[in-house]
């Protein structure tokens, strides 16, 4: 009965619009009857549970469907995320990936890491966990995010501080080895195309950044070489859009180096790295 059921929620989540309705459809099963989604043919007819339809109903609404499990995986990590904090996605688990080949290549016994615009935590959590020996430091503006940012930071390496990631860490200044963020990169323009998961329940802090969406970008800059040691590595996840503009703001003149645009998974621009130049 239950792989019944999925296949009519399929449809339904599908008809709705919803990017991935298959695996929502058989996650949301997984998470209501308390079983891995590989195991869905173990659930008994007799088991089934009319919650089912409930979250279906929520999803086919498009409230994101690490809302209604809260949580969302990313990397290794499996993380606790709800209203007020921007979901971790696929596409910046490349960038994670980019940045860990970066630290581990610099040869530093202690690596000191930097994310600014933590979110839940899902960047800074990830390369404290795959850099062992990393000094992890993390900043997040939004007290609604912070709820969800301790939660899944407790018991981890990161230290986390509420502020503004343009003034953060002063007393970091010059001895950054890596500086990594996931801004807010949305045009204001664009607010009517954003996806309905994304545009109605992630908070606009996480999403929008002036009329380019590079307002943040452009000041975040300046604070990756404040604190970054010569030699040292930014790493900015941008909009699939914004390849070939993000490295611009990284100029040689401002005290850059090796400026470049990086694909994602899908082969599109997602990121953008830069070296702060030697003396």
């Amino acid at each position: 009965m239950l792989l019944a059921e999925v296949a009519q929620a399929t449809q339904r989540l599908a008809d709705a619009g919803v990017p991935s309705p298959r695996t929502d459809a058989e996650e949301l099963a997984a998470f209501v009857h308390g079983v891995k989604r590989g195991a869905l043919h173990t659930v008994k007819d007799s088991d089934f549970d009319a919650r089912y339809w409930e979250v279906i109903a929520r999803r086919e609404a498009r409230e994101p469907l690490q809302h209604i499990t809260g949580r969302a995986y990313f990397r290794y990590l499996e993380l606790q995320v709800g209203p007020g904090v921007f979901v971790p996605r696929p596409e910046t688990e490349s960038v994670v990936g980019w940045a860990i080949d970066a630290v581990r290549a610099m040869d530093v016994v202690e690596p000191c890491i930097v994310d600014l615009c933590t979110g839940s935590g899902a960047i800074a959590l990830a390369l404290a966990q795959e850099v062992p020996r990393s000094r992890v430091h993390a900043v997040e503006l939004s007290e609604d995010a912070l709820r969800w940012t301790r939660k899944n930071v407790e018991g981890s390496r990161v230290e986390l501080r509420q502020g503004d990631a343009l003034t953060a860490f002063p007393d970091l200044d010059g001895q950054v080895d890596l500086v990594i963020t996931n801004p807010p990169y949305i045009p204001l323009t664009e607010w009517e195309y954003v996806a309905p998961e994304a545009r109605d329940y992630d908070p606009d802090l996480a999403l929008f950044s002036g009329e380019d969406g590079l307002d943040l970008i452009r000041g975040l800059e300046r604070t990756a070489h404040r604190l970054l040691r010569p030699g040292g590595v930014v790493v900015v996840e941008h909009a699939d859009t914004q390849g070939g503009q993000v490295p611009w703001i990284f100029t040689e003149e401002r005290g850059w180096a090796d400026a470049a645009d990086h694909p994602d998974l899908n082969k599109r621009p997602r990121f953008a790295t830069a070296r702060k130049a030697l003396p």
